[in-house]
């Protein structure tokens, strides 16, 4: 009991800190000095310079270590097969023809909060080994988010498909330029990787300051009534998880590697679903409902999904 309060307390810091610079985006929005029009062009900036920091500082800072390759590729592997169950599970879900929000329901469903959720809570409940692992998963993420997600919040916009675009873009350049850091140990000179690391670290502040700006703008007493939410937090928080728990078990994963697997495919929806429903025209105070509940409800059901790999 005492190991379950102590993540639901992990699990509830992380929200409570990432809302704390909501509230703050929130607030400058009321004030009038960072409205979400402002917000709105800085969402370039998030998506063409800091991410790709993010994604290749990763890559910098994930050690190759022939003792944990072989974890780390199953945590990968892991990744690979939570997102895909998230599609599957998704795709009949939010499939109503005509409804320009179905692809946003659906990138909420696949996509989890593992950078700000994940690493934090492994660190906590595994330490370094927990987080090492769990670094898999974002690169997964980033590499998934970045091509299939383009690819589905592109849908309804009458744009025609394009495979340059989908291979040519900030997420997927980022990762052909860190995986070389990553597989042979490289290090940039500290004039260009320092800046890099201090570019990524804006990510997290700016995307929160940012969603908080769309959410002043939006009806919060509406923020229950949308029924497709409560379907994501089912697939999102429940179903998932345990679908990759029974694989992991069939694996005979060890308890280390099954608990960051499950802790990565445990994370609330991605806070990048309000970035890329901006990016791409779509409904930024449902996508901004949607983030903000999942991630409440996270709180509870994330130390639940932990305990489970305990027993």
């Amino acid at each position: 009991m005492n190991v379950f309060l102590q993540n639901m307390g992990t699990a509830g810091s992380q929200v409570i800190i990432l809302y704390v610079m909501v509230a703050v985006g929130f607030a400058a929005d009321k004030f009038g000095f960072f409205t979400e029009s402002t917000a709105r062009k800085s969402n370039d900036l998030l998506f063409y310079v800091v991410t790709p920091c993010v994604i290749i500082n990763s890559f910098l800072t994930t050690t190759f270590s022939k003792e944990t390759i072989g974890g780390f590729l199953f945590a990968m592997l892991c990744s690979v097969v939570a997102h895909g169950l998230g599609i599957l599970l998704a795709s009949p879900l939010f499939n109503k023809k005509g409804d320009r929000n179905s692809s946003v329901y659906k990138y909420a469903c696949i996509y989890g909060n593992v950078g700000y959720m994940a690493l934090p809570l492994a660190n906590a409940v595994l330490g370094e080994t927990g987080v090492f692992y769990c670094s898999g998963a974002v690169i997964v993420f980033n590499t998934l988010c970045f091509t299939h997600g383009i690819w589905l919040m592109n849908k309804g916009n009458n744009v025609k498909f394009s495979v340059k675009s989908l291979v040519l873009n900030p997420g997927v350049i980022s990762v052909v330029i860190g995986l070389p850091f990553f597989i042979f140990s490289l290090e940039l000179p500290e004039v260009i990787g320092q800046p890099v690391e201090m570019i990524a670290s804006m990510n997290t502040p700016l995307a929160m300051l940012i969603f908080g700006t769309y959410l002043a703008n939006t009806d919060l007493k509406t923020m229950f009534k949308v029924k497709e939410q409560y379907l994501i937090m089912l697939v999102r928080l429940i179903a998932v998880p345990l679908l990759v728990f029974g694989f992991c078990r069939l694996l005979k994963f060890p308890e280390l590697l099954t608990t960051a697997c499950i802790i990565s495919a445990s994370a609330p929806s991605a806070a990048n679903t309000v970035m890329f429903a901006a990016k791409y025209d779509k409904d930024t105070a449902l996508a901004s409902k949607i983030v903000a509940l999942v991630s409440f409800a996270s709180v509870i059901t994330l130390p639940l999904m932990i305990a489970i790999t305990k027993q």
